[in-house]
């Protein structure tokens, strides 16, 4: 049994947004950008997370994601069990046919036994802890996220006039007056 990256990356995401909600929705974009995840990646988690009541969107300008509830009403198998991470040691994905029909192996209850302990030791951990281990551990919260502008120019700042020719004619034109 192992953990995929789907449950882990959706773990440190929502650890990433309980620890920086309380100045406003975060963007996907910064969760990727700090956590160095696929935006598309977590736009599918934080889908499967919307729909599992574990957070909410608000879209527009300022918009992102917010948990639904509070931090300590959230446990890690919530997260886990809601991006459809299979918790299952057993050869058999749990439907006791482990060698053929109703045949199930010698180790299938040893199995069973650690994914239900799995489940509980995950069931007993909440989201709330997990982020007071990170601000114990000295994590810096930044107030309100830096915004990068991709396109446009900082405001107030205006192209130099330059008094040349715009176009090929007007050269032209201007080389032929001197």
């Amino acid at each position: 049994m192992r953990l995929t990256t789907k449950g882990r990356f959706a773990v440190t995401a929502m650890i990433d947004l309980a620890l920086r909600q309380a100045s406003g929705p975060v963007t996907l974009a910064a969760i990727s950008q700090r956590q160095q995840i696929s935006l598309s990646y977590l736009e599918q988690l934080f889908g499967k997370l919307r729909r599992n009541d574990l957070v909410e969107s608000t879209r527009g300008p300022g918009g992102g994601y917010t948990l639904s509830r509070p931090a300590q009403q959230i446990s890690v198998a919530d997260i886990i069990l809601s991006v459809d991470e299979p918790l299952d040691a057993t050869q058999c994905g749990g439907k006791e046919n482990c060698h053929g029909e109703n045949n199930r192996c010698m180790t299938h209850d040893l199995w069973s036994t650690l994914n239900q302990h799995m489940v509980d030791f995950l069931a007993s951990v909440n989201l709330q802890k997990l982020v007071d281990d990170q601000i114990a551990k000295g994590m810096q919260v930044e107030a309100k996220p830096l915004l990068r502008r991709a396109i446009s120019p900082a405001p107030g700042l205006k192209p130099p006039l330059v008094n040349a020719p715009n176009s090929v004619f007007a050269l032209g034109g201007h080389l032929a007056s001197q």
